[in-house]
């Protein structure tokens, strides 16, 4: 092997070296950047969540509502977003009190889960004050182990309500309940967290 090709074979090892390395700290901040964004999440829930906006207490009173209580709070996801997915996942282990009576409950479990899924239709009222109505069905999520998570979606016009209302990934909304005449009802609030750990309303 002559000169020239003895530093060609360096710098094509020391290329190699760096594109590995450089590959190596991407995946490095990719890790990371997922782990505090699950733990911000994980604070957003755990964090004493703040009351309901008196301007959507002042819209159900309006509308004869009571019975008023907080489903979820929770950190949007991508897939909560994409319009692919159409649909706003409301995960069991993240609801906050029970927010269907025995008989919808039942109702939603009836249900199976492929193209026949039990869905109710609700009214929303969404971060805008825009009310509309949008589909609540019960799914079970299959995982590669073959265990299944359960959780409660909102379907149908998911994506119309998502682009009204400029949801992106990582911001923090609560899904809250209440009560018409004993019809099922729902509202949607968008918050952002401050450093000191408590919310404001968009």
């Amino acid at each position: 092997m002559d000169v020239v090709e003895g530093e060609m074979k360096i710098e094509k090892e020391y290329d190699q070296g760096f594109r590995v390395e450089h590959e190596g700290d991407k995946s490095s901040k990719i890790k990371k950047e997922k782990q505090k964004k699950a733990t911000r999440c994980d604070q957003q829930y755990q964090t004493p969540p703040p009351d309901l906006p008196i301007k959507f207490r002042k819209r159900i009173r309006a509308l004869g509502g009571s019975d008023i209580a907080l489903v979820i709070q929770k950190c949007l996801f991508k897939t909560d977003v994409s319009s692919g997915h159409n649909r706003l996942s409301i995960p069991f282990n993240q609801i906050r009190q029970t927010f269907l009576t025995h008989q919808e409950a039942e109702f939603l479990n009836s249900g199976d889960n492929e193209k026949k899924c039990s869905e109710m239709e609700v009214m929303l009222i969404e971060p805008s004050l825009h009310r509309d109505t949008i589909s609540l069905r019960k799914w079970e999520m299959k995982k590669a182990s073959g265990s299944a998570t359960s959780m409660y979606v909102l379907v149908g016009k998911w994506n119309s309500v998502a682009w009204r209302n400029a949801l992106r990934e990582d911001e923090t909304v609560q899904l809250w309940s209440f009560r018409i005449n004993s019809r099922l009802c729902l509202a949607l609030v968008k918050r952002r967290a401050k450093s000191n750990g408590y919310f404001f309303e968009f």
